[in-house]
């Protein structure tokens, strides 16, 4: 892991910029969720409407505290054993979750990723957005050169690393019904 490349994404992130970087499965975009125009570019450039909601992720549980909040000590339970890991889950939000990240609903998607760079990514620039490197419709980018051939010089930075072992993108369960939403890796 280099940490020079960490602190210029981190940098980047930090001045409103978005990024691509590996996670467990695939190649993510993200920005700092704060930033309505940051969240907005990457938006445009998966053509994804703003209604579907985004996931926000992080390094440590700590860091996703503001945004989420528990409905039961079961519920939160179930949610810490599983993390870090691929699992995301949707929990209801706080008043400090955008809008646009939320897609105006009152729940979050929210992960602690076992990502090790997307970890250590997080403890230096906050929890960030993150949705997969692809525009709708398009397989995900398991490659930095994927992500190129994706969104050519659209980015401000692409975190070179490796994608980690998961075969597809996380599971998404729905943390109140136990459902879920989609089949993880």
């Amino acid at each position: 892991m280099n940490r020079w490349h960490l602190n210029r994404a981190a940098r980047i992130l930090k001045r409103g910029g978005v990024i691509a970087y590996p996670t467990e499965a695939v190649y993510g975009l993200g920005c700092v969720p704060e930033n309505y125009v940051a969240v907005a570019r990457i938006l445009c450039l998966k053509r994804r409407p703003i209604n579907k909601g985004l996931i926000l992720i992080a390094g440590d549980p700590e860091q996703l505290a503001m945004y989420i909040s528990f409905p039961s000590q079961a519920v939160r339970d179930q949610v810490m054993n599983s993390w870090p890991g691929p699992v995301t889950w949707i929990l209801p939000a706080t008043k400090a979750v955008p809008p646009w990240i939320t897609g105006n609903r009152t729940t979050v998607a929210v992960r602690v990723s076992k990502h090790d760079q997307v970890r250590e990514l997080c403890r230096i620039a906050g929890a960030l957005v993150s949705t997969s490197a692809n525009p709708s419709h398009y397989p995900p980018a398991t490659s930095a050169r994927k992500v190129m051939m994706y969104f050519d010089h659209t980015l401000d930075y692409i975190l070179p690393g490796k994608v980690g072992p998961e075969s597809r993108p996380t599971e998404i369960r729905d943390a109140i019904t136990g459902m879920v939403l989609r089949q993880g890796g």
